[in-house]
């Protein structure tokens, strides 16, 4: 299956993770600490989140490449609203590509 990854520049990495997964945990199964995450958008679909002291390392695993630019941008969306006025630069790499 196909997956991505972005590191994103931040140092509420933490924060990120707590308030994207409490609002999820509403409809999705996830599993969360102050570092880490992981989330299950569907059988086949899932993210995996972990925070460092300037980073949050977001990666998307889908099925195909349209579900996974599908949530690319729904984890990116998501990811900015919880910013709350943090800027984020989100950029997406295929897990393999070296380019």
């Amino acid at each position: 299956m196909p997956s991505s990854t972005a590191r994103i520049a931040t140092a509420d990495g933490s924060r990120l993770i707590k308030r994207l997964c409490t609002h999820w945990a509403h409809k999705l199964e996830v599993e969360f600490d102050e570092t880490s995450a992981s989330v299950v958008f569907d059988a086949d679909t899932t993210t995996d989140l972990a925070a460092t002291a300037d980073a949050l390392e977001a990666r998307v695993t889908a099925p195909d490449a349209a579900k996974l630019a599908q949530f690319q941008g729904v984890v990116a969306s998501h990811l900015e609203r919880m910013a709350r006025g943090e800027t984020l630069e989100i950029s997406w790499r295929l897990d393999g590509d070296r380019s």
